[in-house]
């Protein structure tokens, strides 16, 4: 979504920080002037946007991310309280507004970059928070110098106090934000802290907000009340890219509480998405009521160009693709030689359905659009692509719609894209009144952005040492950068074939191809994006080539892998890869499980493992198989080497949920189409794994590699599904190639 105004994809300099704060009512901006002047005696004495310092020596960080459960609410306040030196349990949490300033060359942050996705929350802000943490602290403890007359130098700081020890003093910061908050910030940021001298980043900690969540204080998106509030829902086309062709409201309009009745026009086939789908608007008194009007009304459909996509349609065309040639992406050495020269091919397909995000907060946004300004309050990853949609939708200037955005319900990439802000926006400026609009369960699954589907062709060539030569992966899918804004056809394998991914630069000869389908299936990020297919496909098919040559997966694996060096890797998580990372944490997980004992029959143990967005994860999983094809899974070893684990107990809860999701996603779900409608519509024939599906025996380790933390929201995904299924091969014989696993084991 893309509005005239450019954005600047750079922060403002420290000095320009103090210009921004100086005119801008509650900037971020450290060390703009405290005056005590002006200041009432029930005041809040403020050192900066981020930092609040009460005078009961309470502490609030403002906090700059969407929270969508990935512990980044906690995280990013620890680098800011570790810096600043003060105890962890004098610390709260303020969420902060969408920050953005109109410069002559377009938009940039106020508050520094605020988005989530691609595992980027923490790695973005490592140093931008600890040096806010640090920058206070340097002003706090020149503060206390110049009150005692001496060099700041002989200052230091002990949790929440300045102390001096020559003097035998020392002064609580309570007492000096006043004075420090009327420094000068210095040009250069301060030196930061020792790993080694961390007393709360890299410790167990509770997520600061665990409470308000278990005991419902917490607020979301879909718990906005606004005053003279109204409701609205949206009938969508239940044709992908069909529109109405008339519609009957009368009906809906005689129910008690409906207000207005009216057409929502989405894009035209194959344009970008600035919503997602054409539909009519019901608006009324109570969402209910809405959902009541909705049901009454009488639409006519035009099907549209996509009446006819299919499930089986677009298969077959995957297929049919992968018998003729497609576009290369990568070729390295000479890839025909090598297989021409092969002792031994293996070859194999596997296929990987679309997915729905299927996050337990439904899409929402509450918005009230004015004649000359905009509220948007909204569950979000990207504020700033909400700022963008909202002005996309009303025409007006950025720096004239605030945006706050709340915590998030389950994010996995859908609350990337701001369809139904737009949505919410165009509802709000045709009717005059704040709205909020709700999708319902049903609308969510049938209306999303799905991860894209397909049909992987794999081929490798293997000398007299089982040693592979030649590799190729072939892949006919539908690309999550269609209909995307200015992305030229020849961009859209980028999206689903990452070009530095293993094996490159392990196996000399490798060739990646694809193939594009077109179908009418919006698709978009989740979680992880391709990296979820293509771990399942490759771990896989390196299972596959041990069976086939007779050598063991796990030494398959370490061989590949090798020790530890830096390869080069140019994509998103770079800009190398260490593929020696992989040997280590496969080793483990495989020790933890006892991997080389002696198993009954029906019972086997798979392995698999994957480098994500900077990070490295593994997976051992032990499952039973009955002789009726009933899969028990026994026990489950996961690690994640995400370099330093700034919030462990976020990183372990990450590693747990998202093995859990990758386990659900392999076993059940799978969004098909006939007639161009999606088929699924709620959990019923959508269903996610219960919580007996996993075993008591489930450990999630960390096992820290140096001083730089990688994200961590995606990591534990990718290995879960191809282990599972390997440990059903080695159960069975029976290989899974087609996800979701379902009956398969039945047959």
């Amino acid at each position: 979504m893309s509005v005239n105004a450019s954005f600047v994809p750079h922060s403002l300099t420290r000095r320009q920080f103090l210009v921004a704060g100086s005119t801008v009512s509650g900037a971020f901006v450290l060390g703009v002037p405290f005056s005590a002047a002006t200041a009432g005696a029930g005041d809040v004495r403020q050192l900066g946007f981020f930092i609040e310092i009460q005078t009961d020596g309470h502490v609030i960080i403002g906090t700059n991310q969407p929270e969508i459960g990935q512990g980044v609410r906690t995280a990013l306040p620890m680098l800011v309280a570790e810096e600043l030196d003060v105890d962890w349990d004098k610390v709260s949490i303020r969420p902060m507004p969408l920050g953005i300033v109109k410069t002559a060359d377009g938009y940039t942050w106020k508050y520094g970059g605020q988005g989530v996705g691609g595992s980027t929350g923490l790695t973005s802000n490592w140093d931008f928070m600890r040096e806010v943490g640090a920058t206070a602290r340097q002003q706090l403890i020149q503060a206390a110098a110049a009150r005692w007359g001496i060099s700041p130098g002989t200052c230091t700081t002990e949790p929440g106090y300045v102390v001096c020890t020559s003097l035998g003093e020392k002064l609580p910061y309570a007492d000096l934000v006043g004075d420090a908050a009327n420094l000068g910030v210095p040009e250069e940021s301060p030196p930061l802290k020792d790993v080694a001298d961390y007393r709360i980043v890299g410790k167990m900690h509770k997520t600061i907000d665990a409470r308000d969540i278990v005991t419902g204080k917490t607020k979301y998106g879909i718990d906005t009340r606004q005053p003279n509030m109204r409701f609205a829902v949206i009938a969508r086309s239940p044709y992908l890219n069909g529109t109405p062709k008339s519609f009957d409201a009368s009906v809906a309009r005689k129910i008690d509480g409906v207000l207005d009745v009216f057409e929502i026009k989405g894009p035209a086939p194959g344009e970008p998405y600035q919503i997602l789908a054409s539909g009519v608007a019901v608006v009324a008194t109570s969402t209910w009521t809405a959902i009541q009007g909705r049901d009454a009304l009488r639409i006519e459909w035009d099907k549209g160009p996509n009446a006819k996509d299919s499930s089986e349609k677009f298969w077959a065309e995957n297929a049919s693709m992968l018998e003729g040639s497609g576009q290369v992406g990568v070729d390295d050495g000479d890839f025909e030689a090598a297989m021409a020269g092969a002792d031994k091919i293996v070859e194999h397909q596997y296929a990987v359905p679309f997915v729905n995000h299927a996050p337990l907060e439904p899409q929402n946004c509450y918005a009230f659009v004015e004649k000359d300004r905009c509220h948007i309050i909204a569950p979000t990853q990207m504020p700033s692509g909400a700022s963008r949609s909202a002005a996309w939708a009303t025409g007006l200037e950025r720096e004239n719609i605030h945006v706050d955005f709340t915590r998030v319900g389950g994010g996995f990439g859908r609350r990337l894209t701001n369809d139904y802000v737009a949505e919410a926006a165009l509802i709000s400026k045709q009717t005059g009144w704040p709205i909020q609009l709700q999708w319902t369960r049903e609308d969510d699954v049938k209306n999303d952005f799905y991860r894209p589907a397909g049909l992987h062709e794999m081929r490798a060539g293997l000398n007299a040492n089982g040693e592979i030569a030649g590799w190729t992966q072939r892949l006919a899918s539908a690309s999550k950068y269609y209909r995307r804004p200015n992305m030229p056809d020849e961009n859209l394998w980028e999206a689903e074939l990452y070009a530095d991914d293993f094996p490159r630069n392990i196996v000399p000869n490798l060739r990646l191809e694809y193939f594009h389908n077109a179908i009418g299936i919006p698709r978009g990020s989740w979680r992880a994006p391709a990296h979820t297919a293509n771990a399942f496909v490759v771990q896989s098919f390196i299972d596959e080539i041990a069976h086939e040559t007779g050598q063991d997966p796990l030494q398959l694996r370490i061989d590949l892998y090798g020790e530890e060096r830096e390869l080069e890797y140019g994509g998103h998580g770079g800009p190398t890869f260490n593929p020696g990372r992989l040997t280590r944490l496969i080793k483990f997980v495989a020790e933890r499980i006892d991997y080389g004992r002696t198993l009954p029959k029906g019972r086997g143990i798979g392995l698999a493992s994957h480098f994500t967005f900077g990070g490295y994860a593994a997976h051992a999983i032990e499952v039973v198989v009955g002789n009726n094809g009933d899969l028990s899974i026994e026990r489950i070893i996961a690690a994640i080497d995400c370099g330093y684990a700034v919030h462990p107990n976020a990183v372990e809860a990450q590693l747990q949920g998202g093995t859990i999701d990758g386990i659900s996603t392999a076993l059940g779900l799978e969004i098909t189409v006939e007639d161009g409608q999606i088929q699924q519509s709620n959990f019923h024939d959508y269903p996610l794994a219960r919580i007996a599906t996993f075993p008591n025996r489930f450990e999630a380790h960390i096992l820290p590699y140096d001083e730089n933390p990688t994200g961590v929201g995606e990591m534990g995904i990718p290995s879960a599904a191809p282990a599972l299924t390997n440990a059903i091969f080695a159960a069975t014989g029976k290989r899974i190639r087609r996800l979701p696993i379902k009956d398969q084991l039945r047959v």
